[in-house]
């Protein structure tokens, strides 16, 4: 009996992970494979807004699916491994478009790569210094991108935890000891 628990835990552990990493795998393949060449305009502000939309409304789908979930602690990090990516990727699309339309919005003219490692630059607070903006929309647009990438690490984060902190209370698995980052025996 422990031996077939020991080997579900494994194998649910496994599914969480190849999900995530299909998820960032889709993600990634589909920014660098989505026809971004209309340029930088009013429909790419609505883009982005929508991304935004988008993004929150995966946020609060996932944050009720982890209080209910059978794993809430996977589920809670699956659902970073997917809203975090889909964040980045809505932001480096719009910089690559803005890049592609107003060159001189940037100190240098940013490719898909590039306009991702300025999300993730930016996203991570480390600073400036290869690549900055040189607009007042490319200062704008990245203002906004600091401002959501603290609601993002703030709230959005806390409530991906808080709901897993939730579905733990509800399946009775809080405090058990388990190993961490696997709900250990079953409810």
């Amino acid at each position: 009996m422990e031996r077939n628990a020991a080997h579900r835990r494994r194998h649910v552990l496994l599914g969480h992970c190849l999900r995530a990493t299909a998820s960032v795998a889709l993600l990634t393949a589909l920014y660098y494979l989505a026809p971004l060449d209309g340029g930088f305009g009013i429909l790419t502000v609505l883009t982005l807004v929508l991304g935004l939309v988008a993004f929150s409304l995966l946020t609060v789908w996932q944050v009720s699916a982890i209080t209910r979930a059978e794993y809430p602690r996977l589920s809670a990090l699956e659902a970073m491994a997917t809203a975090v990516p889909l964040f980045l990727f809505v932001f480096s699309a719009t910089y690559f478009m803005l890049s592609e339309s107003l060159p001189d919005s940037f100190n240098e003219s940013l490719n898909r790569t590039d306009a991702l490692y300025f999300t993730v630059t930016v996203f991570a607070t480390v600073g400036f210094g290869d690549i900055v903006p040189t607009t007042g929309t490319g200062r704008v647009l990245t203002t906004v991108q600091m401002i959501a990438d603290l609601i993002v690490v703030g709230v959005i984060a806390k409530a991906l935890f808080g709901a897993m902190k939730i579905g733990m209370r509800r399946r009775g698995g809080a405090g058990h000891g388990g190993p961490p980052f696997v709900d250990d025996e079953e409810p």
